[in-house]
């Protein structure tokens, strides 16, 4: 671990991990912003989306949670993305790629750190398929857990993609054609399909003007790099879920978290109301706050709103 910053303890470091059939030794990493040992508040683990993005764009939306308040941040690279261990000879590897490797790294991590035997505990933030991670985690009732945020986290991909179909029908007419088309076709590069996909971003995924902030096009560039997670668990696009997680359902077990649970999502979020739905009907202690002017980034799109709302959540 290297202490980087005087002003502001900034740590990182790796994280053993086994694997089994990995085929190669694993690592986690990690970083903390803030000191762990003299906090007013339990620190806030942050699990990023994708599956196979990863940490930084939760950082610059996320310090004000530690520069007012003294909430320690600890972000991580999830296995295959980042700087964690790169397994691209396992791409298209549905067995390996599962939502139980990335319980069980999300384990090993925090035993690590050693956050469930701190007599405060700790909380997860979790972004999109981070917030899937982060209740199904809270659904196991482990030891230390405080609170949860699962912001735009599907409860259900069938229910997911019943959302997203409904969506494409409010794009314009030469939009949904294209799209179809080239879904179709298995056209996914094509600088059709690529206008196509700019209108949905700048509809469902990220509505402020201009370009995505540096730290996500830094992020979908390594991503492009090494696409092994999210083909695999996703596929080639928001439109197409022919991965391991298109059947995926998880809020069947929600009713065994014990925590307080914050759901969030944008009024215009990719990840509509239907697919979290089932989070507020399921879990006992839970609370669902929707930004009226967001998309699914409202860490970007309302930073100052969704800042307050999870400092207020994490404070009370």
């Amino acid at each position: 671990m290297a202490i980087t910053d005087s002003k502001t303890p900034i740590t990182d470091g790796f994280a053993p991990f086994h694997v089994t059939n990995a085929g190669k030794p694993c690592q986690t990493w990690y970083k903390i912003v803030g000191s762990l040992d003299s906090s007013p508040f339990p620190p806030l683990v942050c699990l990023h989306g994708g599956p196979g993005g990863d940490h930084r764009p939760m950082v610059e939306p996320f310090m004000p949670l530690w520069d007012k308040l003294g909430i320690p941040l600890i972000f991580y690279d999830q296995l295959g993305a980042g700087n964690s261990t790169h397994l691209a000879e396992k791409n298209g590897d549905t067995a390996f790629w599962s939502l139980e490797l990335f319980l069980d790294e999300l384990r090993n991590l925090i035993s690590h750190l050693g956050l469930e035997k701190r007599q405060d505990g700790f909380s997860l933030f979790g972004q999109s398929w981070g917030g899937m991670l982060a209740c199904s985690y809270a659904a196991t009732r482990p030891r230390g857990l405080t609170k949860v945020i699962n912001s735009s986290g599907p409860a259900s991909m069938p229910l997911y993609m019943e959302g997203v179909r409904e969506l494409i029908k409010g794009l314009p007419l030469d939009v949904q054609k294209a799209i179809g088309g080239c879904e179709r076709a298995g056209d996914t590069t094509s600088d059709k399909f690529q206008a196509a996909e700019m209108v949905w971003i700048k509809k469902h995924l990220y509505r402020t003007e201009g370009e995505f902030p540096e730290a996500i096009k830094d992020m979908l560039e390594d991503v492009k790099k090494d696409p092994t997670v999210y083909m695999t668990m996703c596929g080639p696009s928001e439109f197409q879920m022919t991965g391991s997680m298109k059947d995926m359902v998880l809020w069947q077990d929600a009713h065994q978290i014990e925590v307080p649970v914050l759901v969030l999502n944008g009024r215009y979020d990719e990840v509509t109301d239907r697919c979290l739905e089932p989070w507020f009907k399921e879990i006992p202690n839970v609370k669902w706050i929707q930004l009226d002017n967001s998309s699914h980034l409202g860490m970007y799109e309302e930073q100052e709103r969704f800042v307050e709302i999870l400092a207020n959540f994490l404070t009370t």
